[in-house]
């Protein structure tokens, strides 16, 4: 008998305008398919002197090992987020510990977007918007259309997809956490 239950239930959205970067996340936490243990998990977060954000998905656990290292690769490399990220994403795919983690980042500056895995991948989203975890790919599609058909700021287009993906995705909720930086 397995008595090993799967937590889950994230969704991470970042959206990329002219004006800067918003990063949203829902607040809630799944066991198996059933259960939500919370409705207000912070999975969203400000880093390098609030001038970098951070979404992850995956086990709270070792989404805060890599939110640690991403932030010491950070103070290394003075903010430098393109280069503080593929420094991470190295050490995640070659050390043996960090091997493990199952998590996902979103990470985002003004400039840019760019999505953080354990295989060593660091992609910049073509058009600057990216959705992760359980509900991303509702809220990211969403967030494309509101883009292409509204003058909405990434803060507005960050939200309303969100609150779409939650109406579509049992894994997700509308008890947002949103991020920007301008």
């Amino acid at each position: 008998m397995n008595t090993k239950q799967e937590i889950r239930g994230t969704t991470i959205l970042a959206v990329k305008t002219p004006e800067g970067a918003a990063v949203a996340g829902d607040g809630q936490v799944t066991m198996g398919q059933a259960v939500v243990l919370k409705h207000k998990a912070l999975k969203v977060r400000r880093m390098y002197k609030d001038k970098i954000l951070a979404g992850f998905a995956g086990a709270t656990a070792d989404a805060f090992t890599l939110f640690e290292r991403f932030e010491s690769k950070l103070e290394a490399f003075s903010g430098n987020l393109l280069r503080a990220s593929v420094e991470l994403a190295k050490d995640w795919r070659t050390d043996k510990y960090l091997r493990r983690l199952e998590a996902m980042l979103v990470v985002a500056d003004k400039d840019t977007v760019l999505v953080l895995t354990g295989t060593g991948d660091v992609i910049e989203p073509d058009d600057g918007i990216v959705g992760i975890g359980s509900g991303g790919p509702y809220a990211q599609a969403a967030a494309q259309a509101l883009i292409q058909n509204t003058g909405l700021s990434a803060r507005e287009v960050a939200q309303k997809a969100m609150i779409i993906a939650a109406n579509m995705c049992v894994y997700t909720n509308d008890q947002l956490i949103i991020e920007e930086v301008y």
